[in-house]
């Protein structure tokens, strides 16, 4: 329920916590750092946590015609370190298990980013969280228990379904992910949920850890793809898809594509994909293995036309995927 931000201010830059307080919107600094390289990743970090922390806990749990409330013992994890593994733990629904990943993620972002800052800085960072999950948790036992908060000049408040955070962030969290993966949900087991939320976790860490700028995570998908942009004709891109019975995979799977152009005398036309090639994956993958593919991948076009000329039962070069089926041949 905070917006963070830095201003230069005497040859430093200030790290700004701005939210609703009793007297009206407020900006107080949780710190200062030597230079905009230092304050940036912090900044953005906080700016992650403060939304995944309040998303859960600022909309309904609609899932089944229902209308209750998510569980909140994420923010646990804002208070100590050794509750963090926790958030990796679970299946409560796609969504929240969703939102736990990132915030996993996005602690240990924070965590990197104040490594080279002085103590101090350090102390006051991790000092700013454990506000920031006080204040949350003094306000939803206010609005759902009924229970006074202490009456503070400095007091966070925050609004059910109007959190105070940066909204870019959050609506790159919900919306149309949280409706399609609570959609998905209708189309399953419980057994496969809990599935699910492990397949999630899986591709969440590979897409972080990768170094490959042009891979997008479509949590709402099941996958990561890598589609470099380009002009040519019969553009490749590659998927890595986990399973999902909802979508009719019933194990992971890793395909090079093309697009082929709807109409190929007029270069603004449509274009369709197509698959070139597929590798059937025994088993759930590493991380390691989907990390290795994306950034020897990297946005190449090249690359994976290369790959694309791959027979069956070779393997992708330089990855552990081998090809189980050819869509040309």
């Amino acid at each position: 329920m905070t917006i963070y931000s830095q201003h230069p201010s005497r040859g430093k830059m200030q790290i700004l916590a701005t939210y609703r307080s009793p007297g009206g919107v407020v900006s107080s600094t949780v710190t200062s750092v030597d230079d905009v390289a230092l304050a940036g990743p912090i900044v953005e970090a906080l700016n992650r946590i403060s939304v995944c922390a309040t998303a859960p806990v600022s909309v309904h749990d609609t899932r089944n015609g229902g209308f209750d409330h998510y569980p909140y013992d994420h923010l646990d994890a804002l208070g100590g370190r050794s509750a963090r593994p926790n958030l990796l733990d679970g299946a409560h629904s796609l969504w929240y298990e969703y939102v736990k990943a990132l915030l996993h993620d996005a602690l240990a972002c924070l965590d990197e980013s104040i490594a080279p800052v002085p103590a101090p800085v350090r102390i006051a960072v991790e000092a700013e969280v454990e506000a920031e999950a006080r204040g949350l948790r003094d306000a939803l036992a206010e609005y759902r228990e009924g229970i006074e908060p202490p009456e503070t000049v400095d007091r966070r408040i925050w609004d059910f379904e109007a959190p105070f955070v940066n909204y870019e962030d959050m609506n790159a969290l919900g919306g149309n992910a949280r409706d399609q993966m609570d959609d998905l949900e209708q189309e399953i087991s419980d057994e496969q949920v809990r599935e699910g939320v492990v397949d999630l976790r899986l591709l969440i860490e590979a897409y972080t850890r990768s170094f490959n700028d042009h891979a997008r995570l479509e949590v709402d998908a099941f996958c990561i793809t890598d589609d470099p942009y380009g002009l040519e004709p019969d553009r490749f891109y590659l998927s890595v898809e986990a399973s999902m019975s909802a979508y009719r995979r019933d194990g992971w799977r890793v395909e090079i594509c093309r697009w082929v152009p709807d109409d190929p005398d007029d270069e603004y036309s449509g274009a369709t994909g197509e698959s070139v090639l597929r590798c059937v994956c025994s088993a759930r993958p590493s991380a390691d293995d989907i990390v290795e593919l994306l950034n020897r991948s990297g946005g190449s076009s090249e690359q994976l036309a290369a790959w694309a000329k791959t027979p069956v039962g070779e393997a992708l070069a330089g990855t552990a995927f081998v090809v189980t089926k050819r869509y040309e041949d």
